[in-house]
């Protein structure tokens, strides 16, 4: 799921930051940068104006931010943007300490998947899936489940996200599926299958952008993507449709959590629950910054035509074991790149 960040947002981040007051209390967060016109428009601002604090930025990638955090034992940030399976591994390493919920009333009416998706730690302040995107003006017979990338008629037509980007590994243990073994248990079954999907396969993609330009240039026809990246696909393709998967779209979760070296961890609970307010995330999802995750969130069709929303799509989504997917990578990408010849 998110690691882009550009000039504009560094111009948006110097206004966002100015401080409030000499006294102002400071907040530091963690965060990928992306979208930073609307989140300075849509939080930073409203916050600070709330707080009466000041709110001083760090970005980049996932993995960077991350260890980052690691290297400085938990300190630096007071917050911190992550996907679920980046957050996983943060927990796994002691980096995050535990929320307290009855500071969150806003977590009340929140889905259950993203109220405590890793126990007693941050929730989660979005929901997105996987699934599979297909050029219909390419592809004659329609893609209804995940066995169907092992199709034959889509031999040299397909995309797959490189093993180390956030839905990478899901291939592998998509790949399980199919051989009907538990991918973490028997990898040797799962790659077996991944060798027979292959010739199916043109190449590999690690960003959003990459995917699109292969789809842009006829070069691929189907490919797996995460649901913010369908609408600038559809821009660029408008024959591109998201297929009904009868198995189900996997389940991701943006998360935020408070490292155990913050400073100021009541404004980081304030902030929170700012961010999970239903107005607000009505808003987010309006001007397309995110899906929301209160169930009580109202949304057009044509608002809700791209996110990740209502109670029937979210309860039907699968979800990834993020603490074996994590143990399990460093083995699925020495196999993968094998395969693959990276």
């Amino acid at each position: 799921m998110m690691t882009r960040c550009s000039k504009s947002f560094a111009v948006a981040l110097t206004l966002a930051v100015l401080p409030v007051s000499v006294q102002a209390e400071t907040l530091v967060v963690s965060w990928w940068g992306f979208n930073g016109d609307k989140l300075n428009e849509y939080i930073v601002e409203p916050f600070q104006e709330q707080c009466g604090c000041e709110i001083i930025f760090e970005t980049g990638n996932s993995a960077d931010r991350i260890s980052k955090i690691e290297i400085r034992g938990g300190k630096g940030v007071d917050l911190i943007y992550l996907p679920d399976s980046f957050a996983q591994l943060g927990i796994d390493k002691g980096l995050f300490q535990t929320v307290d919920r009855s500071r969150l009333p806003n977590l009340v009416g929140v889905y259950q998947m993203a109220e405590a998706p890793m126990g007693d730690y941050g929730p989660a302040y979005t929901l997105g899936r996987v699934g599979i995107v297909y050029d219909s003006s390419q592809v004659s017979e329609p893609i209804t489940s995940w066995g169907d990338l092992w199709r034959g008629d889509l031999a040299g037509k397909i995309s797959l996200p490189g093993i180390t980007t956030t839905a990478g590994p899901m291939v592998v243990v998509l790949a399980g599926d199919r051989a009907g073994v538990n991918a973490y248990e028997d990898p040797d079954s799962a790659f077996a299958e991944i060798e027979m999907l292959k010739p199916n396969v043109l190449k590999n993609y690690n960003t959003g952008s990459e995917m699109i330009n292969l789809f842009s240039t006829g070069e691929i026809s189907v490919s797996l993507a995460q649901d913010f990246a369908l609408g600038r696909l559809q821009e660029a393709v408008p024959t591109v449709v998201w297929a009904e998967l009868e198995d189900g779209d996997i389940a991701t979760m943006n998360t935020i959590n408070i490292p155990i070296g913050a400073t100021n961890v009541e404004l980081a609970h304030e902030f929170i629950n700012f961010v999970l307010d239903p107005e607000l995330q009505k808003t987010l999802a309006e001007n397309g910054v995110d899906a929301p995750v209160h169930t009580s969130v109202e949304l057009t069709p044509a608002a809700a035509r791209l996110w990740t929303y209502g109670a029937e799509m979210v309860n039907g989504l699968k979800r990834m074991d993020n603490a074996k997917m994590n143990a399990a990578k460093p083995e699925w990408i020495e196999r993968w790149n094998e395969v693959f010849g990276n």
